[in-house]
């Protein structure tokens, strides 16, 4: 009875069980999240609602491959009640599940074509979908770049994962950190400035970016500098997502609602919009 009110409901969670529970920088975890009843698979970009049960709910990316659905991956940061308590669960715990929702990365338009990732901090997780996809099937694309900046070395998220990325040879990454300690032996400053030196052909290339919002606004001058046309750059922006089915209103952003039309954007579809302040 429960699976059927869950499956009608979009509002009511289903269940879910933690598998695993490992950290990866200063308050920020991973959780993988095993439904009791199958979830819909979901495609790289897309979230899900997160409940804390007895706390709240929150928007939460998938970050893991989209070839595992019967596995769920969410990287969480813990910043505030919802968030903390959900980085808190450990194996055999429960929480709410809603989704996936929402629209994800262009992996439709992206094939036979360079595709460059610029991710800042937390921004990676939502990402590595994506990024999965384009290693599994890596014959379909040109060339892949990944441009990822993060505080600090403590705060580089999937560190494993990219270096085993770096020794296949096929995929180019340059990393960046703002403030390092004198033992870093890579870039330091903003992952914006990585652009300029990126090897991509701008006219037949796609960008998927994702990270704090000024960081992104500076991403989309610099792929703009080098080239890229407004309508090949992606963005992800997920604000204050409450019901994730277009019912309350809350991240409505403009003429659109982020829940809906998002959280992945062409970029000269809210061109407009990301210029008016307040919005």
């Amino acid at each position: 009875m429960t699976a059927a009110i869950t499956a009608a409901d979009p509002m009511v969670p289903r269940v879910a069980r933690v598998l695993r529970r490992r950290r990866n920088g200063p308050q920020v975890f991973t959780l993988d999240v095993e439904p009791e009843d199958p979830a819909p698979a979901f495609a790289p970009g897309q979230f899900s609602m997160l409940t804390a049960f007895g706390v709240g709910e929150a928007p939460i990316s998938a970050s893991g491959d989209p070839a595992e659905p019967g596995r769920l991956v969410y990287t969480i940061r813990a910043v505030g009640p919802v968030s903390s308590a959900l980085t808190r669960l450990g194996p055999g715990d429960l929480l709410g599940l809603r989704g996936p929702f929402g629209m994800g990365w262009p992996m439709v338009e992206a094939p036979g074509r360079d595709v460059v990732i610029v991710a800042g901090g937390l921004g990676l997780a939502p990402l590595r979908p994506a990024l999965y996809r384009l290693l599994a099937e890596r014959a379909r694309y040109g060339k892949i770049v990944l441009l990822y900046g993060a505080r600090g070395p403590a705060d580089i998220l999937f560190r494993n994962e990219i270096e085993s990325w770096r020794r296949r040879l096929d995929i180019d990454i340059a990393v960046t950190v703002d403030h390092a300690p004198p033992d870093w032996r890579g870039h330091v400053g903003v992952v914006t400035r990585l652009i300029a030196r990126a090897d991509f052909d701008p006219l037949h290339a796609v960008a998927l970016v994702c990270g704090p919002e000024v960081m992104m606004r500076f991403a989309i001058a610099g792929l703009g500098e080098a080239g890229l046309a407004d309508d090949a750059i992606y963005l992800s922006m997920e604000r204050n997502m409450k019901c994730a089915v277009v019912f309350c209103g809350h991240c409505q952003f403009g003429t659109v609602f982020v829940c809906r039309d998002g959280p992945v954007f062409r970029y000269d579809r809210v061109r407009s919009l990301l210029a008016v302040k307040e919005i």
